[in-house]
């Protein structure tokens, strides 16, 4: 649907300070998002640490699971990931997300990331629908 991806991170927070995530909506439940690796980003052992792949899941997977409630905030409850592959200093990173179910209150997702063309990460989770906004949500676009 979307060509163009979009900045999430435009107010000051966790992912801003990670370099950003860039979004965008490839149809009805179906989302991309991407990051480029830097320095910051790498663990002892010179490759992506896990909890920065973590990160980019949550809030990638997050920001679908809360478009695809038009708008209304969501918070993650539960997600599974499995580590796969390893990525490096300037490896691009995508991740796809998948609406599976959405329900008055829950909203049921699968996410994986690639890089190269590789499996990195797969994941599945479950966000919560909140009926109040919170307070200061920056949910993005």
């Amino acid at each position: 649907m979307s060509k163009k991806f979009i900045q999430l991170s435009t107010k000051s927070g966790y992912m801003k300070h990670n370099s950003g995530l860039l979004f965008r909506k490839i149809s009805k439940n179906e989302y991309e998002f991407k990051t480029k690796i830097k320095k910051n980003h790498l663990n002892m052992a010179g490759i992506t640490h896990g909890g920065y792949i973590a990160s980019i899941i949550d809030a990638g997977a997050g920001t679908g699971a809360h478009r695809s409630t038009e708008g209304k905030p969501c918070v993650t409850i539960s997600l599974d990931i499995k580590f796969i592959g390893s990525t490096v200093l300037g490896d691009e990173i995508i991740g796809f997300t998948k609406i599976q179910k959405i329900t008055n209150s829950m909203v049921f997702l699968i996410c994986h990331l690639e890089c190269k063309g590789k499996l990195i990460a797969s994941a599945s989770g479950i966000w919560k629908i909140l009926k109040k906004p919170l307070p200061n949500a920056g949910f993005g676009g």
